[in-house]
């Protein structure tokens, strides 16, 4: 639940709770018309200070709101261009990405995937995970979320 400035102050001057006196409240939402509409009550994206939040993007076509890509290759390449749309968004880009989560519910399709991955980070690539998962929404095969610096 977000919180008001006034709340936040009051709690900080109470000293009940660790906020830093530089910590920052402020966040701006992201909304991306070039990625595909949001499926529940999420943002595209929050800005926070210097860091951009992006929400796991599946591999949706922005036009159509369709499921798209055969392959988890496929789906990976459509999740990154996703997440390149919300960034683009922000004013930043997706190779300043510090970290990025990668979800599958098949880790046997890890190369297929890494190799797609490799591709949109050919030099100096950002931290990751990737997590294998029972279902993912739509019955995609893929989702990824990133964590990016602001220019």
């Amino acid at each position: 639940m977000p919180c008001s400035r006034e709340v936040a102050d009051a709690l900080r001057e109470s000293g009940e709770v660790g906020f830093s006196s530089s910590m920052s409240l402020d966040r701006e939402i992201v909304q991306a018309p070039g990625a595909p509409p949001a499926v529940g009550p999420y943002s595209h994206a929050v800005r926070a200070g210097s860091l951009l939040f992006c929400s796991g993007q599946i591999p949706l076509d922005p036009a159509s709101g369709e499921l798209v890509g055969a392959t988890a290759g496929a789906q990976a390449q459509r999740c990154l261009e996703n997440l390149r749309a919300v960034c683009d968004a922000a004013g930043t880009t997706l190779e300043r990405a510090l970290r990025v989560t990668v979800y599958m519910t098949d880790l046997a399709a890890f190369a297929e995937v890494n190799e797609v991955y490799g591709g949109f980070f050919p030099a100096d690539p950002p931290a990751r995970v990737t997590v294998g998962v029972g279902a993912l929404p739509r019955g995609a095969q893929v989702e990824i979320d990133a964590i990016v610096a602001l220019v």
